[in-house]
């Protein structure tokens, strides 16, 4: 019997299998990331991504679209591609450098700030009061996580806040592509040539480096599961959240993978961040929720405005 949902149903439901995708990511990169180098760690990674995407678009037959595209649709999967290198690449460097992969989630909730920034700028979106809040304790929060109390400027913040931070502001443009084009270029092929760019780059990265193709069995399969988790299903279940709800109701689910990843962390690695941290999460958790619900707010007011003729 076939169940006929409503979108917005249809989008939370997405968003929330997107977050714990991705909070499992998390886990086994960092499993992987234990006893492989970057470029290794990558190629696999992605090289499984790409058979796991293909596989779905071959079945639901959505390569059949790319004999539509256009050069301009074409010059979009390529500068979101290059965006997604950066942004993951910077991402892994996080994983791999701070210990705890909890940490390098709750210091990812000032992503939206980008976000929201970036829609200011480019989208010329307006800010409300509980943006503005909201954008001031997601900031907060990352400070209160990051900061590790040492005198010397070089070392006020814990190693590889830094990537974090980085990797949020290029994922914040590619966001922004995204979601002005998600109906057009369709969920399947975004995450099928995200992945491909980022396993070609992989390549590149192993063999300019010279590093050996062999791993560990232990990291192979941590990256086997992790793969189908974060290229496949994050990607995919993020972009078919965006085809129903707003990125700003999908942000309000996404800011609690930090608690997800959190408690996998604990059970996988036998570590837990330190108190301060975590009340620096949950502040920048609050700060996620009340940016999303001012973008829900305006939106709202924005239906509400009588049409001119």
């Amino acid at each position: 019997m076939k169940i006929n949902l409503p979108d917005r149903i249809k989008g939370y439901i997405f968003a929330f299998i997107a977050v714990i995708a991705v909070s499992n990511v998390y886990i086994f990169s960092k499993a992987a990331l234990n006893e492989a180098t970057l470029a290794q760690f990558g190629t696999y990674w992605f090289a499984f991504g790409v058979l796991w995407n293909l596989i779905f678009a071959i079945q639901r037959k959505k390569l059949r679209n790319l004999s539509t595209f256009g050069k301009n649709q074409f010059l979009l999967l390529f500068v979101v591609g290059l965006l997604e290198i950066l942004a993951t690449s910077f991402f892994f460097l996080a994983i791999h450098t701070v210990p705890n992969p909890a940490i390098v989630s709750f210091i990812g909730n000032v992503n939206p700030v980008f976000v929201t920034i970036l829609g200011f700028v480019f989208l010329r979106e307006r800010f409300n009061i509980p943006e503005l809040i909201g954008m001031a304790l997601a900031v907060l929060g990352a400070f209160i996580i990051s900061y590790q109390g040492s005198e010397a400027i070089e070392n006020i913040f814990i190693e590889g806040t830094g990537y974090m931070i980085l990797s949020g502001f290029i994922y914040s443009f590619s966001t922004i592509i995204a979601k002005k084009n998600i109906q057009t270029l369709g969920p399947s092929i975004m995450s099928l040539s995200r992945t491909l760019h980022l396993f070609l780059f992989s390549i590149g990265a192993l063999w300019y480096l010279g590093e050996s193709i062999h791993i560990s069995s232990r990291a192979f399969w941590n990256i086997f599961i992790g793969s189908g988790l974060g290229p496949f299903l994050t990607a995919l279940a993020g972009y078919q959240a965006l085809k129903y709800i707003e990125a700003s109701r999908a942000s309000i689910l996404g800011s609690s993978k930090g608690l997800f990843v959190l408690i996998g962390a604990y059970f996988y690695f036998d570590t837990f961040p330190q108190m301060h941290q975590i009340w620096g999460g949950l502040i920048s958790i609050s700060g996620v929720i009340l940016i999303s619900m001012g973008k829900i707010k305006f939106s709202k007011q924005e239906n509400k405005k009588p049409l001119i003729k």
